[in-house]
């Protein structure tokens, strides 16, 4: 057993993670505050069906595919400035989108948002496993970071909307340049710099390759949501996947690869990575029905919408901050495994939700599902950055990041589509005679199409749409509170050799080489 003594984070330490916090709240807010901002900024624009979607897809796409890239870049040109370079550019990038032009201009914005925004997870998540070396703090820490998400998601339908009440949608991208002003100020008085030892050529190539392997299966992914199994949808997976085939096959010839894919001969790395991609295709699903079934069939407000998100995000940081706590005496499988089970109750309440009046039950229901999302976020991304080298955290931490993002993605793909499907069917037969067959083709494809056709129906028949898209979401919660309560099993049994977070006993893991110091160069 190591008898190192382990150096513990003080107040400059726990200063520079309420830095490191900022711009995670600022990148949890911008996937929310766009759903708001739509509606002005095409009345403004005046995009087209397809620039529409790119202008949402753009920035998801890009963080996806530089995740990886930018972990593996700020291990060796130094994880402090790469976190400074990408703030500095996502404030300029987001006054550029603020006073766009036209829509070709937002596309380009956000997919540079895309890029700057993926410099920024990975770095701070590693710069964490940089500045607290005690592993219980470094647990708590990482409970801490994971919640500035959810916190920056539940803000951004309220300030979203406060904003958008008095200035025009531009407004909501300005949100970013106060938060960078802040984080280039403090990063060098509060975060230490750190870079890999002997971290060798950065490859050009694999980059490339991992470009050519995450994008199109992201493309497939939102394909598939937005339009099913077709020929597109299969074709840009077989061809993600076979550039992921010779991008793996690189890596283990390298000897500075970008992702070194020896970290998954790890058990608890692959497991915990397994837990989030699983765990996350649930909440990603039930993020947009819910938030879908606020405003479209109980007819609320996007603010007071955002409002009911409160309590939910508030369980989400509860168990973030809870769950590394209770994991120093109760493994964290089993913490795990808990807080899950606890998911699938609010899964299977959620399929008890009504097409009037169901606030305050899907309001409970996904609080509970938030609670599971927070033990794992907390749990299984302090278990997957633990489990690399230091020199390796930045791979490791984007790699987490990267699951993260494909298992939100797969969640509004498959559960989206599942609900989608269920509507259809409902409503199959349902539009009245004599409909104009524009109108009959939009309510009937889609819950977000039955509310804009609203006014060019007959009276009441909105209310079977609601009762449709319902039908929908408690179908697809079934669905997830099943898998949920499989996944609550497995990570019991896959997660059972890893040890209570900072116990004396046994090492979390037999292959892992425990450092008390990073061995890299840190000032």
């Amino acid at each position: 057993m190591s008898t190192t003594t382990v150096r513990r984070a003080g107040a400059r330490e726990w200063g520079g993670l309420a830095v490191l916090s900022l711009p995670t709240v600022l990148l949890g807010l911008d996937v929310t505050v766009l759903y708001l901002a739509l509606p002005s900024l095409a009345e403004d624009l005046r995009p087209s069906g397809t620039e529409e979607l790119w202008i949402m897809d753009a920035y998801g796409f890009l963080i996806a595919g530089f995740l990886i890239t930018m972990g593996t870049l700020g291990d060796r040109i130094g994880r402090r400035r790469l976190l400074m370079i990408g703030a500095a550019a996502f404030g300029v990038v987001s006054v550029l989108a603020a006073w766009s032009t036209s829509a070709e201009m937002l596309i380009a914005a956000r997919a540079a948002l895309g890029i700057a925004g993926a410099t920024l997870m990975p770095s701070t998540l590693a710069l964490i496993s940089n500045m607290f070396h005690d592993e219980r703090q470094r647990s708590l820490a990482i409970g801490v970071w994971a919640t500035s998400f959810a916190l920056g998601m539940a803000l951004g339908p309220v300030v979203g909307g406060a904003m958008l009440n008095h200035f025009w949608w531009g407004s909501a991208f300005l949100l970013a340049v106060p938060v960078s002003v802040v984080l280039l100020v403090a990063a060098p008085l509060l975060i230490p710099e750190y870079r890999a030892p002997h971290s060798g050529r950065f490859d050009l190539l694999s980059v490339v390759l991992s470009l050519a392997a995450i994008l199109p299966v992201i493309y497939a992914v939102k394909r598939f949501a937005k339009d099913g199994l077709d020929l597109p949808t299969i074709g840009a997976t077989v061809l993600g996947v076979a550039f992921a085939v010779v991008f793996v096959k690189r890596q283990g010839k390298l000897e500075s690869p970008l992702l070194d894919v020896r970290l998954f001969t790890n058990r608890t790395f692959s497991a915990a990575l397994s837990v989030l991609l699983i765990g996350l295709v649930g909440v990603g699903g039930s993020m947009l029905l819910i938030t879908q079934q606020l405003q479209l069939v109980e007819e609320l407000p996007p603010v007071e919408a955002g409002l009911w998100m409160g309590p939910p995000a508030l369980m989400m940081f509860l168990a973030a901050i809870g769950a590394p706590l209770v994991a120093r005496r109760v493994p964290p499988g089993i913490v795990v495994a808990v807080t899950l089970t606890l998911s699938m109750i609010g899964y299977v309440l959620l399929t008890l939700v009504g097409a009037s009046g169901g606030v305050a039950l899907m309001v409970t229901g996904f609080g509970l599902v938030y609670l599971g999302l927070g033990a794992i976020a907390a749990l299984g991304t302090d278990l997957v950055v633990g489990a690399a080298p230091p020199e390796k955290a930045g791979s490791a931490s984007a790699m987490s990041e990267t699951v993260q993002e494909l298992g939100l993605a797969l969640g509004v793909a498959i559960l989206g589509s599942l609900a989608t499907a269920v509507y259809r069917s409902r409503m199959d037969g349902e539009i009245p005679a004599g409909t104009p067959t524009d109108v009959a083709e939009t309510a009937g494809d889609s819950i977000a199409g039955a509310s804009s056709s609203a006014q060019r129906m007959p009276e009441g028949w909105f209310e079977t749409a609601k009762e449709a898209a319902t039908a929908g979401l408690n179908t697809a919660m079934l669905v997830a509170a099943v898998c949920t309560l499989v996944l609550a099993f497995l990570s019991a049994v896959v997660l059972r050799h890893v040890g209570v977070i900072g116990g004396d006993g046994e090492p979390q893991e037999d292959d892992k080489t425990a450092t008390a110091e990073p061995a890299g160069s840190q000032v």
